[in-house]
């Protein structure tokens, strides 16, 4: 009887770890489909959380653990395996010979754009079904409240900002 009540509750009132699930599971599930579709099938959910961060100009190992709250053994496993599938190489920082940086190939740039260009599709369906100033509010929000508590958010472009 405890877990109906439960379930009812749950369904009723979900609580933030519910509704993050919710919306998370729904866009990985499409993104990554639609990136298999595009030649990218073997890209997983934990390789898109650090090819989100890199760039041709290459990102250190420690930033990319900073970045994305992972401890550096996993994200050294991670980038170990998205080496092997051919989307980034470890070159040597030119300005500190004992650290690498991590820098897409033409293949992690290839499902960068595919991913990019998906997200903004699912982005626009969202903002489409509860209308683009409530969408942009709701990002602010979730933003907010994921920024560090010591960092400010970042402001978006064209709301109160003077880019």
């Amino acid at each position: 009887m405890a877990r109906n009540r439960r379930i009812a509750r749950a369904e009723r009132d979900p609580d933030l770890g519910m509704l993050a699930a919710r919306l998370l599971w729904p866009l990985e599930e499409e993104l990554f489909a639609r990136l298999a579709d595009c030649g990218h099938g073997l890209v997983r959910p934990r390789h898109g959380a650090l090819l989100a961060y890199l760039d041709e100009t290459g990102v250190r190992p420690t930033e990319l653990a900073r970045l994305t709250a992972q401890h550096k053994q996993v994200v050294g496993r991670v980038l170990d395996e998205l080496e092997e599938l051919g989307y980034v190489e470890r070159r040597p920082d030119p300005t500190d010979r004992r650290s690498k940086l991590v820098v897409l190939t033409e293949r992690g740039r290839d499902e960068q754009a595919h991913a990019d260009r998906i997200l903004a599709d699912i982005e626009a369906r969202y903002a489409a079904k509860i209308g683009p100033e409530r969408y942009e509010h709701f990002r602010n929000l979730l933003r907010e409240l994921v920024q560090p508590a010591h960092q400010p958010a970042p402001r978006s472009p064209g709301h109160g900002s003077e880019e």
